[in-house]
């Protein structure tokens, strides 16, 4: 399906209205695929790499940054959504900061970070594929980039597999969400694509399963900094 070019606007728009019942959903344990796999899925990949400093790219509410913050890694969480931010800064421990994607590829953030972690959160195009490319600027020697997102084959429903804008549902979710946010589905070739378009090399792709279907509940990649 065709949407239009504001889509990546779009996307900032659902999620500033649906902040609130996010935070609620997240911090309540409404969402069985991420209470049962995908939370540990993430936890277990960047404490993997034993970091000592970690971005939390696209953090939403903190809660990641929250736990990996407990563990003494030092984490800096960034969201484009001021709403969120301000949730995450309320509930710390670790550093929130309210930044866009389009920010950092513009090179706005002169830190350096062992992982640097987007969890669910690379939903547009073009702005995903830019800041793909400033992440290796942002890695320490050594570093590492974990991106877990909806698994491609999962994500496809009745579409073609190919890449294109596809329109959002909250189906699963209570009536407190509105608008859904469209996002930019992409087939397993072109994640891969975006790791070698931005020189860092796919060292691991996990593919989490949910123990009640017995499907894969995500695509989990961990690509690194070339020797």
């Amino acid at each position: 399906m065709v949407l239009d070019p504001l889509s990546d606007q779009k996307i900032i728009d659902s999620w500033r209205k649906n902040a609130e019942a996010w935070t609620t959903a997240v911090r309540q344990g409404q969402i069985e695929s991420r209470k049962l796999v995908t939370n540990q899925a993430i936890i277990d990949a960047v404490l993997s790499r034993l970091p000592m400093s970690m971005l939390d790219m696209g953090c939403g509410e903190g809660w990641l940054a929250r736990e990996l913050a407990a563990k003494g890694i030092e984490v800096l969480g960034i969201d484009v959504v001021p709403e969120l931010i301000e949730r995450a800064q309320a509930a710390g421990p670790g550093r929130f900061e309210a930044l866009s994607y389009e920010a950092i590829s513009a090179g706005q953030l002169s830190e350096r970070f062992d992982v640097v972690v987007s969890n669910f959160a690379l939903l547009g195009e073009q702005s995903v594929g830019d800041v793909f490319r400033a992440v290796p600027a942002l890695l320490n020697t050594r570093g590492a980039c974990i991106v877990q997102t909806i698994h491609p084959i999962m994500g496809c429903g009745e579409h073609r597999y190919e890449d294109g804008w596809r329109v959002g549902s909250w189906d699963g979710f209570n009536s407190n969400f509105v608008d859904p946010a469209p996002w930019y589905f992409r087939t397993l070739e072109s994640w891969v694509k975006l790791f070698a378009d931005a020189d860092l090399r796919l060292v691991e792709l996990r593919e989490p399963v949910h123990p009640r279907t017995g499907k894969p509940a995500s695509a989990l990649f961990i690509g690194a900094l070339p020797d």
